[in-house]
């Protein structure tokens, strides 16, 4: 196989990557800034380790990257750059709008340089994209679409703790008439009907306000995030905050503290789960769909290793794609199988 980076792979995230890319057998370079995590991880996992700041990549005889270090709006562009300079093939595990919008306008310099761009490969926004592409394929037309999920027994790492700190002074998101419009945090809430169960959503700036306009055209968008009637007071609360948190003297403060969380542990990652729903229309008729994943760092860790894979091994596709796009609307659903085949115990002989 192509060699590839894993750049971030001290991070929570990129760390569950490598180790599951290393019990399949593959041999990622891993990189980042922490010159002693990444030695630790490189030891233990008998692989190259590269230690280089976002800004400077060294990606000598590298084919492939699998971006995993955010804030993405500060990390992402230096490392397509990169990417696109070197002609090298360019994912990363990305959920914001920011960061979809400016790589999805690279898609000819992409092409130009014979690479793809493909932001996004992991739970932002896998599940969800798919579920797009599934609603505009059975109702062609739809100009309304409305997507939610409701993580069960899960957590937060550090790295997402921070991005979702970086973007706490922008408030919320829609897309209305094709256009992303800024609105209040938790704009809209409603009850949304889950496999498992109703419960009360608030729209949030998810990556999908982006992707999901890229994969279906679909020009009106909302995403939800389902939340107890308390937790969208206080969210509502906290962002009447936004202004003074979203200073820099306190977003990097609140950044510093976040580092020094961690992640789900293994059992919470095994306990826990994703209920996903979706609803297009076009003012008569509506279709609607719901799935169950795994856990978003699980979910994640597979997506993204899955997408590598997928990519080095497939002819080349150049420009800018979003996940259900580059793999088809049911690429989803092959990871929640493999979640599965993954959780069931050996058969006895």
């Amino acid at each position: 196989m192509t060699p590839w980076m894993i750049y971030g792979a001290n991070g929570y995230t990129g760390e569950l990557i490598a180790r599951e890319a290393a019990r399949r057998g593959h041999r990622p370079i891993i990189a980042g800034r922490n010159a002693e995590a990444l030695d630790r991880l490189a030891r233990e996992l008998n692989l190259e380790a590269r230690v280089f700041p976002v800004e400077q990549p060294h990606l000598a005889d590298v084919g492939l990257v699998l971006h995993c270090a955010g804030p993405f709006s500060k990390t992402s562009a230096p490392m397509v750059d990169a990417c696109l300079r070197g002609s090298v093939h360019y994912l990363d595990i990305t959920g914001e709008i920011s960061v979809f919008e400016a790589i999805m306008a690279r898609s000819a310099e992409a092409v130009r340089a014979g690479v793809t761009l493909l932001p996004g490969v992991g739970f932002d926004v896998v599940p969800t994209d798919c579920i797009a592409a599934t609603l505009a394929h059975r109702l062609p037309g739809a100009t309304h679409l409305e997507l939610a999920f409701s993580s069960r027994r899960g957590g937060l790492s550090p790295g997402t703790l921070k991005t979702m700190i970086e973007g706490i002074g922008e408030g919320g998101a829609v897309r209305r008439d094709g256009k992303i419009v800024r609105v209040p945090f938790a704009w809209d809430v409603r009850e949304i009907p889950f496999a498992t169960g109703s419960r009360t959503a608030m729209t949030i700036p998810w990556g999908d306000v982006s992707t999901a306009f890229h994969t279906t055209g679909i020009p009106n968008i909302r995403v939800y995030s389902a939340s107890s009637p308390k937790g969208i007071r206080r969210a509502r609360l906290i962002m009447r905050a936004a202004p003074l948190l979203g200073m820099r003297p306190i977003r990097s403060l609140l950044q510093k503290l976040a580092g020094r969380r961690k992640g789900p542990d293994e059992k919470a990652r095994e306990r826990g789960w994703i209920d996903l729903w979706g609803r297009a229309s076009d003012g008569a008729n509506e279709v609607t769909m719901t799935m169950t994943a795994p856990e978003a760092y699980t979910f994640t860790m597979l997506s993204a290793l899955t997408a590598v894979e997928s990519v080095l091994s497939s002819p080349l596709r150049a420009g800018s794609f979003t996940p259900a796009r580059y793999f088809g609307a049911d690429f989803a659903a092959t990871i929640v199988a493999r979640a599965d085949a993954m959780r069931r115990p050996p058969r006895s002989e």
